[in-house]
């Protein structure tokens, strides 16, 4: 049977917009970098750092918006689904930038910096993610040709539980999930601009909103595809210096395992160096003393107090200079104000030191695949066997999120066909490559720097970019010169994750715009998945439940105007939110992980490959898995017991850290579907036709009318 004339001009006509995007695009690269390379030579005629930062943030927000700005539209297809005509390359490239957060762009690189081998579980789960993405979901998701995933979950299972459901499991994941995109557009704001951190996430939520606010779907693929060629410049330009720095080759993916070995023979050689070990015995000291002290917290801060008074006393007895009594009169005020508020406070630092008391800064050597020794004594023989088995549960839990992520699986929706589905998974794989592939290759080549050219140097000849960055966040980058030698030793510095590469420009030498350029990177990787994951938000709210359950009746441009407002509100939320600086973004992104491989994985492919999955045990499913995950969090996660007030001692099951509170989860919510669905009345002879219909490709919708 013949297509016909229509399928044919339709073929031309997606012919003739690929050719016109192709054309958009390179313009747009090509003007891109020449835009950096006229700020380099502005740089050298002496223009300002600071300038050259807000020129970055202007130019490309502006970019952004302006893109936002030509998408704009009330269509409900281009709002929620892009028009489903985004080609397949485009579309891997969207999601490609909707994938590399904050976490991917900003934390991966400083996790595998900071924990070495152990890290690269977060490359390896999200990697494999998208494997199941591809087998399972993607191309099944979209020949059912909805909007959002709690309408797959409505049609499939039937009934407006499991909708409900869906969408208040999506809005925990993605809210949960926006709030460290949101912290990452704070930090690198105000490292761009100079303004304070709070101020500098609502400065970047305006380029947020103008692209979603403005066109839905549509505006956000479009600038997620200028987002991305921004991102993957930024983050492959400094690490290739740094090889060339090193190595004199321009492949840092070459030289990484040379570096390696050479990192591994630096560690020994701290390890053993007597300075340093000096620094880890003031710090085992202050642990002791802390020890001392939290054994009667009350009597330990009465005295901390009645020695500062004493102390404030007698510099005023004998008219002291002001400066010592202000430094006194600090001292006093910031005791803890209770024993309570001292026994947190002494616990929090007792840990700390406990940290830098050991070799390397606390860091396991970067080589060494798990902690402990399966050689070793019973304790070590543990050791390793918790370290291996929380690898792999890490593993588990970034894979099964990946392929369950709402902002992710709506990306499918855009395509115009189901074979575009697979093609755009494939493309999305390329373009995460160049990425994940880099970052093991960036922590290694930043260590390297680092032991090299900082630690050993004089606290009066550190390089500029330390004392800058302390000035930003002093929970980011702070040093103590602890044995007063006047010397930096690598355990008298405290480094955060997330500014390893925010950092690697002027860490290697780079001129500043290239550190220019990384922050806008960051800036893009943290604005594009934050416009996925707000949308997926207001979608839910507005689609799911106002349309589909309360207002059937709604017109489309009502609709879209109850989307626009919600995400209007939905990012305000966010961003006071991240204002508060709730947790590390490492946790946060897992936990919104874990939160989607719970509710919505089970549910998902059981509805797609077992058409005797009913909807009642959907529901109770997606209920008992995100409930089992939230519960392991609550009670284990430090940060999320301080919010419910829990004191009672940590618990692990199996020894599995709350990053990883997933695993218990997803298995809950396959067993209580399976089960539930086995005692409960079988879906309905459509259900079955339909599931048959989405698995498998010859068949046609026709078959089923």
């Amino acid at each position: 049977m013949s297509a016909g004339p229509g399928a044919g001009e339709a073929d031309l006509g997606r012919a003739v917009f690929k050719r016109n995007l192709n054309t958009l695009y390179r313009w747009y690269t090509c003007g891109f970098m020449a835009f950096v390379m006229v700020l380099a030579i502005l740089e050298q005629v002496g223009l300002s750092r600071q300038w050259i930062g807000f020129t970055f943030l202007v130019t490309t927000i502006g970019l952004y918006a302006g893109i936002g700005i030509m998408s704009r539209t009330n269509d409900a297809a281009e709002y929620y689904v892009a028009g489903r005509r985004v080609p397949a390359f485009y579309n891997g490239m969207a999601t490609g930038a909707d994938w590399m957060s904050a976490a991917s762009f900003i934390g991966m690189a400083g996790t595998l910096y900071l924990t070495g081998y152990g890290g690269l579980a977060f490359i390896m789960g999200w990697t494999g993610g998208y494997c199941l993405v591809a087998l399972l979901l993607a191309p099944y998701l979209r020949k059912f040709g909805q909007f959002t995933i709690p309408d797959f979950l409505a049609e499939r299972f039937g009934g407006n539980w499991p909708r409900f459901i869906g969408i208040a499991a999506a809005i925990l994941c993605s809210f949960t999930y926006v709030v460290p995109q949101m912290y990452g557009v704070g930090l690198i704001t105000s490292r761009l601009t100079g303004v304070p951190f709070e101020l500098g996430i609502f400065l970047g939520l305006g380029g947020i909103l103008v692209c979603s606010f403005l066109g839905g779907m549509r505006a956000v693929t479009w600038t997620q595809v200028a987002q991305y060629i921004v991102l993957i410049l930024a983050y492959l330009i400094p690490v290739v210096w740094l090889a060339v720095k090193q190595t004199g080759i321009p492949v840092p993916q070459a030289v990484y395992g040379l570096q390696l070995a050479k990192l591994t023979e630096l560690e020994k050689k701290l390890s053993a160096d007597p300075r340093e070990m000096q620094v880890r015995e003031v710090f085992a000291q202050r642990s002791a003393a802390l020890a001392e002290k939290l054994r009667d917290p009350a009597m330990a801060l009465a005295a901390d107090r009645a020695t500062a008074e004493k102390r404030v006393a007698e510099l005023r007895a004998v008219n002291g200079a002001a400066s010592e009594i202000a430094a006194a009169v600090k001292v006093l005020a910031a005791l803890p104000r209770d024993a309570a508020d001292a026994a947190s406070v002494w616990s929090t630092a007792k840990a700390a030191a406990d940290v830098k008391s050991k070799p390397l800064n606390g860091m396991p050597a970067h080589a060494t695949p798990y902690a402990g020794d399966p050689n070793g004594d019973a304790v070590a023989q543990k050791t390793y066997d918790v370290s291996r088995r929380n690898f792999l549960a890490l593993v588990f839990c970034l894979m099964v999120g990946t392929a369950a992520l709402p902002h992710i699986l709506m990306r499918y929706y855009t395509v115009p066909s189901v074979r575009e589905a697979r093609e755009s998974v494939s493309w999305s794989l390329l373009f995460i490559f160049f990425l994940y592939f880099t970052a093991p290759a960036l922590a290694v080549l930043v260590k390297f720097e680092i032991f090299t050219q900082v630690v050993g140097t004089p606290f009066d000849q550190l390089p500029a970019w330390v004392a800058s960055w302390t000035k930003v966040d002093p929970a980011l980058l702070s040093v103590t010169d602890v044995n007063r030698d006047g010397i930096l030793q690598l355990n008298e510095i405290s480094i955060g994750a997330d500014i390893i590469v925010l950092a690697t420009p002027e860490i290697g030498g780079l001129p500043y715009v290239i550190s220019g350029l990384v922050a806008a990177g960051g800036l893009a990787a943290a604005l594009s998945t934050a416009d996925g994951l707000l949308l997926t938000i207001a979608n839910a709210l507005s689609h799911d439940l106002y349309y589909k359950m309360i207002d059937p009746n709604a017109s489309t441009g009502r609709r879209v105007a109850l989307s626009k407002m919600l995400l209007l509100m939905v990012a305000l939320a966010a961003g006071y939110v991240a204002s508060q600086k709730p947790a590390d973004i490492v946790f946060l992104v897992s936990a919104a992980f874990s939160f989607a491989a719970a509710a919505f994985f089970p549910a998902l492919t059981l509805g797609i490959f077992w058409k005797r999955a009913t909807g009642i045990a959907a529901s109770l499913g997606m209920v008992v898995g995100l409930g089992t995950t939230f519960y392991y969090m609550v009670i284990t996660q430090p940060w999320m017991r301080g919010v419910f007030g829990i004191t009672s001692p940590v618990h692990l099951w199996w020894d599995i850290e709350p990053i990883s509170a997933g695993l218990f989860g997803v298995p809950m919510g396959f067993t209580v579907i399976v089960l539930v669905s086995l005692v409960t009345r079988p879906p309905d002879t459509k259900v079955e036709q339909l599931v048959k219909y989405v698995r498998y490709p010859n068949l046609t919708a026709d078959r089923f009318r």
